[in-house]
């Protein structure tokens, strides 16, 4: 069958493509060149003033995993004030801050997002998240494995194990839980919280294993670059929510050493001292410091103000931040010796200072940070706010009169703290489509999504021009995902199945003898249960896996 999508104004900057008119043909799933000579075309549709885009991709956010179902255990009330009913193309659901699976696929379809990364993929835990991301309709899925605070590794650092036994380890555990990318949280922080200290910072040691947080990333961020991973290490750095966290990232951003580094949900990272409330922005510092180092990638984390939930795998600071729970109630655990846990609900309000100024400060750093392709659009889903406020989100982007408006409602004090009001950018529809689909495509490694170039799987969004960026982005016309028609007019009209990215870096099988022997000693999983096969994953029907390139070794 092939498809033409006719006159539309496309926003490509995979292929360079700025707003100019131009006819995509569709064949077997993919994006083709126009067919030489007589041909046929089996569908047209006339997008005359209507602007086209690759489907977007949300590179981090928390779509599977146990913390997830944590959370909707915990919340039955968002589940009651948010029920989705089953139609005939679509099954039902619940959830507002957390929605159930099929609802997280359809809300996002909805919006135009035709793939999403759980950047929190614990391997002990990783079947249990890929199994749960499998009934996530439409939408591709990956995941970044967890590691950092898990005993294994910590263990290695402190026998001054060399890099080449890090990387053997770091591509095992990628292959074993079927990962595209790695992540660390508060590196060391979590396992040495498990040895009761309540903070760790960048050249602080763990009490237990006498590592700090700074060995471990540098360890980490070589690891994958050796092993030729795309995606540079995704780091939720040190003292998340602290006032005066901001010296520590600029200390981590200075500390790596010029390797590739990605810092996560950067707004929670980016907290002087100063004023009266002795919490301030630096989000000008960091965005000044991400400028001048281009081995560093960002993405944002914004908070937007309503009920959510927060849930996280640093334990450390979710412990600290219960007291802050609404409604009041919350869980911090154990995983394995491996990682934490900790679920904490929270409601973002305008009128208090903190969270008023937080909101001010993530803007801040969209705004900021010059290079769109460094930058990503994110909440840090559900923890600055549900996925579905990205349409607002991006709104507040392109809209400095809006912006400000807004600006306007909040605390007063946070007003006075904030320099947004001065700020006259506005994002452009080409820096839209870069940080939430080629600039998401190229750094995860995507090969063959994020553009619209011949040979991309067709993976497109069509919007109607509108000078309310929010009503444009909340309801595309048209999605196709794979170059199946799947939403029109913001409705889901039909369902399939996406792919699941990984990469499989090679590494060298002995590692798996102390592997075994640890794990017979220490856990509750043998060796073979914890690595997964793929065929758990295509097995039942619902999609399949992707193996993108590594690099060559570095």
């Amino acid at each position: 069958m092939l498809i033409k999508l006719t006159g539309g104004t496309v926003y490509d900057p995979a292929s360079g493509v700025d707003g100019q008119q131009k006819d995509i043909y569709i064949q077997d799933g993919r994006i083709v060149n126009k067919p030489s000579g007589d041909f046929q075309v089996d569908k047209d549709y006339d997008l005359t003033g209507k602007v086209v885009m690759s489907g977007a991709i949300d590179m981090h956010t928390h779509i599977g995993g146990g913390k997830g179902n944590i959370a909707r255990t915990l919340l039955p009330e968002d589940h009651r004030q948010d029920p989705v009913q089953r139609s005939d193309i679509t099954r039902s659901g619940c959830g507002h801050a957390m929605p159930s699976t099929f609802v997280t696929g359809y809300r996002y379809a909805e919006m135009g997002y035709t793939a999403g990364f759980e950047p929190a993929l614990l391997p002990i835990n990783a079947r249990q998240a890929h199994m749960e991301m499998a009934d996530i309709p439409i939408l591709d899925k990956g995941g970044y494995v967890m590691l950092g605070s898990d005993d294994y590794l910590l263990r290695m650092l402190t026998a001054k194990k060399d890099q080449k036994a890090i990387n053997d380890y770091v591509a095992w555990t990628m292959q074993s839980a079927k990962a595209i990318g790695v992540k660390v949280v508060n590196p060391g922080g979590i396992n040495a919280f498990k040895f009761n200290q309540r903070k760790l910072d960048l050249d602080e040691q763990n009490a237990h294993y006498g590592v700090t947080p700074r060995d471990i990333l540098r360890v980490l961020a070589t690891a994958v670059k050796e092993i030729g991973v795309s995606h540079p290490l995704h780091v939720h750095g040190c003292n998340l929510g602290v006032p005066g966290n901001m010296q520590t990232t600029l200390d981590t951003i200075q500390g790596i050493g010029g390797l590739p580094m990605h810092l996560t949900h950067i707004q929670f990272h980016s907290y002087g001292t100063e004023g009266d409330f002795k919490f301030s922005s630096g989000a000008a510092q960091i965005a000044e410091a991400v400028n001048k180092n281009k081995n560093i990638t960002i993405d944002v984390g914004q908070i937007l103000f309503g009920q959510t939930v927060t849930a996280s795998g640093d334990s450390m600071r979710q412990h600290a931040n219960h007291k802050h729970a609404s409604p009041n109630k919350w869980v911090t655990m154990d995983i394995e010796c491996d990682a934490g846990c900790g679920v904490v609900p929270f409601k973002y309000k305008d009128q208090n200072f903190v969270n008023a100024l937080q909101w001010a400060i993530g803007l801040e750093t969209f705004l900021l940070v010059d290079d769109p392709w460094r930058i990503f659009l994110t909440t840090d889903h559900p923890n600055g706010a549900p996925f579905t406020s990205y349409p607002h989100l991006i709104r507040l982007l392109m809209d400095r009169s809006f912006r400000n408006e807004m600006l306007s409602t909040i605390h007063p004090e946070a007003q006075k703290m904030t320099t947004l009001a001065s700020i006259e950018r506005e994002y452009t529809l080409q820096e839209i489509a870069i940080m939430t689909r080629a600039g998401a495509a190229k750094l995860i490694g995507l090969k063959d999504r994020g553009g619209l170039s011949a040979g991309n799987w067709a993976d497109i969004t069509i919007y109607t021009d509108n000078a309310d960026r929010q009503r444009m982005f909340e309801k595309p016309d048209y999605v196709f995902k794979d170059g199946q028609l799947v939403v029109v007019d913001g409705k889901v009209v039909s369902t399939k199945w996406g792919t699941t990215h990984v990469v499989k870096p090679d590494f060298d099988p002995s590692v798996e003898k102390g592997l075994k022997d640890y794990f017979d000693r220490y856990l509750t999983m043998k060796l073979g249960n914890f690595k997964m096969s793929d065929d758990e994953i295509t097995e039942d029907g619902r999609g399949s896996i992707t193996v993108h390139p590594v690099r060559a070794a570095t």
